[in-house]
């Protein structure tokens, strides 16, 4: 639970009270690799921290999933619009490793948001923290060719490259896995 304190405080710094009172709402849950802890359909009830291992984000297709994200220990994973609509998700979280997650219901959130001084200006930090993520993501796919997406994934995420099978690399560049392949002959 250190890490998860520790991640807020780089956020805002949360006072005893309210670190007493967000960490008594945690729950603590340990899955194998490839388990699916959000299934196309299914709502979102769920905002985690991941304490360790590795998930992935996806649009499952009967011919080759769509992966749009991947998410490592010390972050915070949700099917997030899913989670705030409290809709059905269009796609799917799963493990790619073997994962401990520290989770927190929607009611609970909610509840920190309400009875806590710092929750709020949290929950906002991490959402924007996200967003510039994401928005990132989508230029690089509008703007760049392969060859510099796969490039700029190596040089800001090596995680990514060194633990994520590269069918699922390719997929979030938007290539398929012989085009990666010819990608990194020609650059090694």
């Amino acid at each position: 639970m250190n890490q998860i304190r520790k991640s807020l405080n780089e956020l805002s710094n949360i006072s005893d009270a309210d670190w007493k009172y967000f960490s008594s709402k945690l729950k603590k849950i340990k899955l194998n690799k490839k388990e699916v802890i959000l299934s196309k359909g299914q709502t979102e009830n769920y905002l985690s921290f991941v304490e360790n291992g590795v998930l992935r984000l996806y649009i499952p297709k009967i011919d080759n999933d769509i992966t749009f994200g991947f998410v490592f220990k010390n972050s915070f994973i949700s099917g997030y619009d899913s989670y705030l609509t409290q809709s059905p998700s269009d796609y799917c979280i799963e493990t790619l490793t073997q994962t401990t997650l520290w989770r927190l219901t929607f009611n609970d959130l909610n509840k920190i948001y309400q009875n806590t001084k710092i929750g709020n200006e949290i929950g906002r930090k991490n959402a924007e923290k996200l967003f510039l993520i994401k928005s990132k993501r989508e230029l690089s796919l509008l703007k760049d060719t392969p060859e510099k997406r796969y490039l700029n994934l190596f040089k800001e995420r090596p995680e990514l490259i060194k633990q994520i099978p590269l069918k699922y690399i390719a997929s979030y560049i938007g290539i398929t896995p012989q085009a990666l392949s010819r990608i990194r002959k020609r650059i090694s």
